[in-house]
C-alpha cells in the first residue's frame, strides 16, 4: 500500500474506534448498497495523461443568491423498471430520479464516510450485532403519513427483505427490524458486520410509504411515494417522468429557504449517447448524463455546457455467466482473457488519457487498491490464449456437451450504442484470432441489464439470461458491501451478475464482515482479487469516467451538502457515477 493508501485506511479505523468508544462510555452517535465513496483519478497519474485525466468534482455548495422557481429537464441513460426499492433496477439513470423522489437514511460525504441523513443518529453496539437507527422527527410522507419506526417496520418485513426483493440477499443477514420507540429502530443481525452502514446510504435506506404501497398494490414500482424533495406529477414509461415539489419537505437550507428549490424536474430516457449530448446542447434539456468515456470528452469540449465528471471505482469491461457452457469453464474464460490488448480497447472506448486501464475492483485512488492483483491481471498473450482454449476443445467431458475437436462458441451481449456497437465487433475480432465463433447482440440497455438480473423462477433463481454481456461493475461502497453483493450465494443476490463463488471468498468475505483491523481487511481484499485474476468471472476495460453536462444556467449540481443533527452541513460527495441529490439545485434565471 502507498502511504497516502494507509493514511486513508487508518482515518477509517480511527472513525470506527471513537464509535466504539463512545459506545463505551454511554455516549449517543451515529457509516449504498448501490454506489458511494472514492475522489477521483488523482492517483491514476501514471497511467493516463494528467492535462486530460478526469478528476472528481466536488463543489463547495453555492446558497449565497440561490433562487426559488423553475423547471429542469434531465436526460438520462436509461428507464428505469420500477421505482420501489427491492424491485427497481436502480443502477445510475435510476439513482438520479431516486434521490428525487426519495430520501436517504444515511448519504456518502466527500470524505468517503457514510453520514446519517433522515436519522439523527446511526448507532452500532460493541459487537457490531445491532445497529440503532434514530430518526428525525416530524418528517413525512408526499401522503401525509409520518415517517416513524413503524412504517420502516412494515416496508422491511414486505417489501425490503421478502421473497422477491432484489434487496433480500443483502438484508439477509437481519434477523429482526425492532421497533424500539415511535422514532427508534434496529437493525437485529445474525451476526457482527463492520460495513452494515453502508447499506443504509443505498436503496435499502430510501424510506417510502407503507401506506401507499399497499394502496397501490402491483402498482406501487409505479406510484412512488417518499419524502425526498420532489413527488410524483407523472411517468409516461420510456419517453419521461415529471416531478414536481415536496411543499412539505423536511430540509431548508443555510440560509433557512425552504428547499428544494426549483418547482419541477423533469427526467427523460434518452439511450442515444450522441442524441442525449445533442438534446442539451440545444437547449431542450438542461442536464445529460453519460457514462461513456467518449462522450466525457464530447462534453468537456462543447463551449456552452459546464461538465462535472468523476472516476469511482466502477469500471467498464465484461461479466461471464459463469453457470452457463462454455463460460463455466475457468480454461475458457481465461483464454479468452489472454486474447484481448486492453489498451486497445480503452481506446476504442475513447477513454485513452481520460482513465486508467481497470484491473481490480478498486481503482488506484482507493485505499484497497492492490499493486500485486495490477501485476497478476492476464495480460495479452494468444498462444498461452490458444493453449487454454485447446485444453477445454479437447476434453471429452466439456461442459458445452460438443465433441471433442468442436470449435468453441460464444454469445457476446451489448446494447447498440455506437461506441458499444465498435467495442463487441473488437472482442468478436480478438476472439476469433484465437478460434472462437462469437455470435454479436445488440439488446437495448433495459432488457440487457433485466437480462443479467434474470428472475426469481429460474432454476437457480437469477441464473440471469445472457453468457457473455458488456458490462459495468464497481461501487463506492466499503469492500464488504460491494464483494458480498457481487459474489454471494446465486438463490438469493440477483446482483451476484456473474453467478461466481466460491468458499475462499466467501472465507475473506466474513473476514471483511467481522474485522475493523485495516491490515486484515486489505488482506482479505487483496486474496479476493487475486482469485478473481485467475477465476476472471469478468474483464476490465478501463475506469468509468462519468460526467453530468449542464446548461451554464443550472447551478449548484456538484455542491449539494448532507445537514447534521446539530445543525451543521457536510459537503456531499459531488458526482461520483453521475448521480447527486436535487434537493440544493438551482436555476439562473
Amino acid at each position: 500500500m502507498s502511504p497516502m493508501n494507509i493514511s486513508r485506511a487508518r482515518v477509517w479505523v480511527l472513525a470506527w474506534s471513537l464509535v466504539l468508544v463512545a459506545l463505551v462510555a454511554g455516549a449517543c452517535g451515529g457509516d449504498s448498497g448501490d454506489t458511494g465513496s472514492g475522489t477521483g483519478a488523482a492517483d491514476a497519474a501514471d497511467a493516463a495523461d494528467q492535462s486530460e485525466a478526469v478528476t472528481s468534482t466536488t463543489a463547495t455548495p453555492e446558497v449565497e443568491g440561490a433562487q426559488r422557481g423553475g423547471s429542469l429537464t434531465v436526460a438520462l441513460e436509461a428507464e428505469t423498471n420500477s421505482w420501489r426499492p427491492g424491485q427497481g433496477s436502480f443502477t445510475s439513470p435510476g439513482v438520479n430520479v431516486g434521490r428525487a423522489l426519495y430520501d436517504g437514511i444515511a448519504a456518502r460525504g466527500a470524505d468517503g464516510d457514510v453520514h446519517p441523513l433522515m436519522a439523527e443518529s446511526i448507532v452500532p453496539n460493541e459487537d457490531l450485532t445491532e445497529w440503532t437507527v434514530t430518526l428525525r422527527p416530524g418528517i413525512t410522507f408526499t401522503d401525509g403519513t409520518p415517517l416513524d419506526a413503524q412504517n420502516q417496520k412494515a416496508t422491511f418485513d414486505t417489501y425490503l427483505a421478502s421473497e422477491g426483493s432484489n434487496l433480500a440477499g443483502n438484508l439477509a443477514q437481519v434477523a429482526e427490524l425492532r421497533v424500539d420507540d415511535e422514532l427508534t429502530y434496529t437493525y437485529v443481525l445474525t451476526e457482527g458486520n463492520a460495513a452494515f452502514l453502508d447499506l443504509l446510504a443505498g436503496t435499502a435506506g430510501w424510506p417510502f410509504s407503507f401506506a401507499a404501497c399497499q394502496a397501490a398494490g402491483d402498482d406501487c414500482g409505479s406510484q412512488p411515494v417518499g419524502a425526498g424533495p420532489f413527488q410524483l406529477d407523472s411517468w409516461t414509461r420510456d419517453d419521461r417522468m415529471v416531478l414536481v415539489r415536496n411543499e412539505s419537505y423536511w430540509r431548508t437550507d443555510a440560509n433557512g429557504v425552504q428547499l428544494p428549490y426549483l418547482d419541477q424536474i423533469e427526467f427523460r430516457p434518452i439511450a442515444d449517447e450522441d442524441a442525449r449530448l445533442a438534446t442539451v446542447r440545444a437547449g431542450d434539456a438542461q442536464v445529460g448524463q453519460t457514462l461513456r468515456p467518449s462522450l466525457v470528452r464530447q462534453a468537456r469540449e462543447a463551449t456552452e455546457l459546464e461538465s462535472f465528471e468523476a472516476i469511482g471505482n466502477v469500471g467498464g469491461g465484461v461479466i461471464f455467466n459463469t453457470l452457463v457452457p462454455p463460460v463455466d469453464d475457468q480454461r475458457v474464460r481465461l483464454g479468452l482473457a489472454h486474447a484481448l490488448v486492453q489498451e486497445d480497447l480503452v481506446d476504442i472506448l475513447g477513454a485513452t488519457g481520460l482513465a486508467p486501464p481497470q484491473t481490480q475492483w478498486f481503482s488506484p485512488s482507493s485505499p484497497w487498491f492492490s499493486e500485486t492483483v495490477e501485476e497478476a491481471w492476464p495480460t495479452y498473450e494468444p498462444d498461452t490464449a490458444a493453449t487454454l482454449l485447446q485444453a477445454y476443445i479437447d476434453d471429452p467431458a466439456r461442459s458445452d456437451g460438443k465433441a471433442p475437436g468442436s470449435p468453441i462458441s460464444v454469445t457476446f451481449s451489448c446494447p447498440p450504442d455506437p461506441s458499444l456497437v465498435e467495442l463487441s465487433l473488437a472482442y468478436q475480432a480478438f476472439w476469433s484470432a484465437v478460434g472462437v465463433e462469437v455470435q454479436l447482440l445488440q439488446i437495448e440497455q433495459a432488457p440487457h441489464v433485466a437480462n443479467a438480473i434474470g428472475s426469481p423462477d429460474t432454476d437457480p433463481p437469477f441464473l440471469g439470461d445472457y453468457m457473455i454481456n458488456c458490462w459495468r461493475n464497481g461501487s463506492a461502497a466499503d469492500p464488504y458491501t460491494t464483494l458480498a453483493t457481487a459474489f454471494g450465494p446465486v438463490a438469493t443476490e440477483p446482483q451476484n451478475f456473474t453467478n461466481y463463488t466460491s468458499a475462499s471468498i466467501d472465507d475473506n468475505l466474513t473476514v471483511l464482515r467481522t474485522s475493523t483491523d485495516v491490515d486484515e481487511r486489505y488482506a482479505a481484499v487483496e486474496s479476493i482479487m487475486l482469485e478473481l485474476t485467475e477465476q476472471v468471472p469478468n474483464l476490465w476495460t478501463n475506469g468509468t469516467p462519468t460526467a453530468l453536462y449542464a446548461r451554464p444556467d443550472v447551478r449548484n449540481l456538484a455542491g449539494w451538502t448532507i445537514p447534521t443533527a446539530d445543525g451543521d452541513e457536510i459537503v456531499g460527495s459531488g458526482v461520483l457515477n453521475a448521480e447527486i441529490y436535487w434537493a440544493e439545485v438551482w436555476l439562473d434565471q
